[in-house]
């Protein structure tokens, strides 16, 4: 937000990651689980729906992000209704795997073509690689749950090589790119 740009990021691996996220939080919910096994579900899809809209309007589409933000709330109302079967909400959580595949070789995907990783805060990432790694061992003795831990351990290493890009690309920013294109 101070740098008021959204550089570096791909609202295509936001949008993945915030279907992971979503469906683990209904299938959290929709299973009884205890809040302590999927309560950072929620913080993670505040602050990943908050990041999806500075995409759009730091791209300067603010119309489209309250668009998204809203579109967004109305689905997972629906999600959440007693309307939506159980058995799509387990399949939302079995697509969790690809999406957090997908989602995470996107971005690094474009950090490797910025040859830099932009407005990706490291601390942002870190705490992730950490918090999956710590979620592997909380849902296996927290829900017992083989589909829920087999996700955190896929989450965790797509989030490591996020992790190792922001330590590979730590003092390059798309200025000193800039520079180094300039000396060329």
């Amino acid at each position: 937000m101070a740098a008021k740009s959204a550089e570096g990021l791909s609202f295509k691996s936001v949008l993945l990651e915030l279907l992971a996220i979503t469906g683990t939080m209904a299938y959290s919910i929709a299973n009884g689980f205890p809040f302590s096994s999927w309560g950072e579900a929620l913080f993670l899809m505040l602050q990943t729906v908050t990041i999806g809209f500075l995409i759009q309007k730091y791209g300067g589409r603010s119309g489209s992000g309250v668009l998204f933000v809203l579109l967004y709330l109305s689905l997972l109302l629906l999600l959440l209704s007693p309307v939506t079967p159980m058995a799509a909400v387990t399949s939302m959580q079995a697509f969790n795997m690809p999406a957090i595949i997908i989602g995470r070789l996107i971005q690094a995907a474009t950090n490797f073509q910025n040859g830099h990783t932009g407005q990706l805060s490291a601390v942002s990432v870190f705490l992730l690689f950490a918090g999956s790694l710590a979620r592997i061992f909380t849902s296996v003795q927290e829900t017992g749950d083989t589909l829920m831990a087999l996700t955190y351990v896929i989450s965790s290493t797509c989030n490591g090589v996020i992790a190792m890009q922001v330590l590979y690309y730590w003092k390059r920013s798309p200025q000193t790119k800039q520079k180094k294109k300039k000396r060329e």
